[in-house]
């Protein structure tokens, strides 16, 4: 089934994104990515030292072909994540940015008003703001009225595996957005991913939940699938909820 989405300018197949940290190595990384057919791959500029590209640093197992998707992981505020953006696509070469700004350690959420100012800011440097932010809809569609190419609220705290704990304010981003909504962060296991794809998310974004898995690349595998059947799932339209039973082969007259 060709079933397409765009990030700007991006036409892409997969609604699955992938990031990189936390694997056990970069060779295991790349072989998890393969498996995840993802095309889109996020990578945290702290991690790159871009004098070592081509010496072994996590970008040379990125797998050729993908979207890379620099990320500002590790700013506290919009002056620092503005500059590591800068700095990412002075060195990959790429516009595209996911914009994260996380000053509090404890819970890693995103700080709505430092998101906001960045994601003006970026957009205004004609970078690609991909934003992840609190499952908010008046702050997502501030974002989308910025100019950010899609909005990526949280399913619940970064690296958690708690599963889609957002799910009633996500519902009402979907249904409100013109942009691509992203579910990233928190989800744990792929009926996590079907159950955001079935509610009409574009796509979903995951790191943490297939790096750490016993065995990351069939975790890959299965969170692709998932995410492929919660797609047509949301297409296919879901029947009525009933509050009573309903025969599904109503009795007819040949019983009597």
């Amino acid at each position: 089934m060709e079933d397409q989405w765009s990030v700007a300018d991006r036409v892409l197949t997969s609604r699955l994104l992938v990031g990189t940290g936390k694997f056990r190595s970069h060779a295991v990384m790349r072989e998890a990515l393969l498996a995840s057919g993802a095309e889109v791959v996020t990578v945290a500029l702290r991690r790159v030292d871009l004098d070592k590209v081509g010496e072994g640093d996590v970008l040379d197992f990125v797998p050729p072909g993908m979207h890379l998707l620099p990320n500002t992981s590790g700013a506290v505020d919009a002056d620092e994540a503005v500059r590591l953006a800068r700095l990412g696509r002075a060195g990959t070469g790429t516009d595209l940015v996911k914009l994260e700004v996380t000053p509090d350690p404890r819970t890693l959420a995103p700080d709505p008003i430092e998101t906001l100012r960045a994601a003006e800011r970026l957009v205004a440097e004609r970078f690609v703001v991909l934003p992840y932010c609190s499952a908010d809809p008046v702050l997502c569609r501030h974002l989308e009225e910025a100019g950010c190419a899609t909005v990526m609220p949280l399913g619940a705290w970064i690296g958690s595996n708690r599963g889609l704990r957002t799910r009633d304010a996500i519902e009402v981003i979907v249904e409100q957005a013109h942009v691509p909504v992203v579910v990233d962060a928190g989800l744990g296991v792929p009926s996590d991913a079907a159950e955001a794809m079935e509610i009409g998310a574009s796509a979903v974004l995951v790191n943490t939940a297939i790096a750490v898995a016993a065995d990351p690349v069939l975790m890959a595998r299965a969170f692709a699938l998932a995410t492929q059947a919660g797609r047509m799932g949301h297409l296919a339209g879901r029947g009525a909820v009933l509050e009573q039973a309903e025969a599904s082969s109503p009795l007819t007259g040949f019983l009597q």
